[in-house]
């Protein structure tokens, strides 16, 4: 989905219409802003896995520099940082939110993982995003979380996922029936 589709999903919300005007005028206002966003329009499910949080977060960071939606990542509590991970594809960084997904990936909240291997993980290169891969297999998080994945995946990550499958056999334990699936797939 794009931003402004996720945007016309929303009801409406002065609050939301009042902080974009406010982020733009008074730039040092939008950490707090992009905080309350969450208490501000909700929690709910709207769209495409997309809280009214996110959403609202996602457009109050629609017209910042890079710089200052990493500040904003680094300074955010998990659930700040899932919204800038979920809204870096529909906003203009190039490669500048690729310390982002690093970030994500060396943490164990399955949300944040998950979400760096979404939509903008096209910027990681090959061997990050297989370790990324592996990581959500070894969580237990189901793999549809990752984009492109059918595109992607490739005879390196048919020998990772034949490592770790041979791993937990021989430990006791079944890889998850999408790992399965995948590698055997990629071993066809």
């Amino acid at each position: 989905m794009k931003l402004d589709e996720l945007r016309d999903a929303l009801p409406a919300s002065e609050w939301l219409a009042e902080a974009e005007s406010r982020a733009k005028a008074e730039p040092d206002a939008l950490p707090g802003l992009f905080a309350r966003a969450d208490r501000k329009l909700g929690r709910e499910p709207i769209a495409g896995g997309w809280t009214a949080g996110q959403v609202g977060r996602a457009v109050l960071l629609r017209d910042q520099d890079p710089a200052t939606i990493i500040e904003i990542y680094e300074h955010g509590d998990a659930a700040e940082k899932l919204a800038v991970l979920k809204a870096l594809p529909l906003l203009n960084m190039g490669d500048a939110g690729v310390p982002l997904l690093l970030d994500a990936l060396r943490t164990n909240d399955t949300r944040l993982v998950a979400a760096a291997l979404g939509g903008y993980a096209e910027h990681l290169d090959a061997a990050t995003w297989r370790q990324g891969v592996i990581k959500l297999v070894f969580m237990g998080v189901p793999l549809d979380a990752v984009a492109d994945l059918d595109r992607r995946a490739d005879a390196e990550l048919a020998q990772m996922l034949r490592s770790l499958a041979d791993e937990r056999a021989a430990a006791g334990r079944e890889m998850p029936a999408d790992a399965t699936a995948l590698l055997e797939k990629l071993e066809a």
